[in-house]
């Protein structure tokens, strides 16, 4: 069985075990994945010791949901990361995958800046632009807040999810957290999609 197969398997494993919703599950590991990818693609004649972070880089991707905060102990899902690793990827590979997934989100950055990883750096970055990007999903957004909250109306989770666009998605570019030139290439695209299917919601919540 190949790493990426039993990747996403753990992620079925632990979307069942911590009930993590559709919006950080198995899609959202696939999405963050194919955008991990083609930053990496993008970024290695530039930086070619990226070839042998590879695993580190598509692990990294799949995986950095299953210890959200949002959804469990965050300590407690590591470790469980941690214990399924073995054997399949060496110790600093490990060890590096668990520095990437606990310090790369949105929040986290905003609070502590970026780590200090080395020659994993770069890694780092292309993984944490990947979440980013893939961030720009407008439904997916809404989606979390109705899996979070039942009994709120469809116009809540407009609403939620606009406010949120607003004060952050929209403004990666301009608050520099995507630095790539892929990923500055692509955000331009998905940050005018995004407002675009914010548009269309709009008709359809308030005609």
């Amino acid at each position: 069985m190949s790493l990426i197969t039993n990747l996403f398997h753990f992620v079925l494993y632990a979307t069942s075990k911590y009930n993590i919703d559709e919006s950080h599950g198995l899609s959202h590991s696939m999405n963050v994945l194919n955008f991990a990818h083609n930053i990496y693609i993008n970024e290695l004649p530039d930086f070619p010791f990226l070839k042998e972070q590879e695993k580190v880089i598509y692990t990294s991707a799949i995986l950095h949901d299953m210890c959200d905060k949002k959804y469990m102990n965050e300590n407690e899902g590591i470790y469980e990361i941690e214990e399924f690793l073995q054997e399949k990827l060496d110790p600093i590979e490990i060890e590096m995958t668990k520095a990437i997934i606990s310090t790369m989100s949105y929040s986290t950055v905003k609070k502590n800046g970026y780590p200090l990883l080395g020659t994993y750096q770069v890694a780092y970055h292309i993984v944490r632009e990947a979440d980013l990007l893939s961030a720009y999903d407008f439904d997916r957004c809404m989606i979390y807040h109705m899996q979070k909250n039942k009994h709120s109306n469809f116009e809540e989770s407009f609403e939620n999810a606009n406010e949120l666009f607003e004060k952050r998605v929209l403004k990666h570019i301009d608050d520099h957290m995507i630095g790539t030139k892929y990923g500055i290439r692509q955000s331009l695209l998905l940050h005018n999609e995004a407002k675009q299917r914010i548009r269309t919601w709009r008709k359809i919540v308030y005609k």
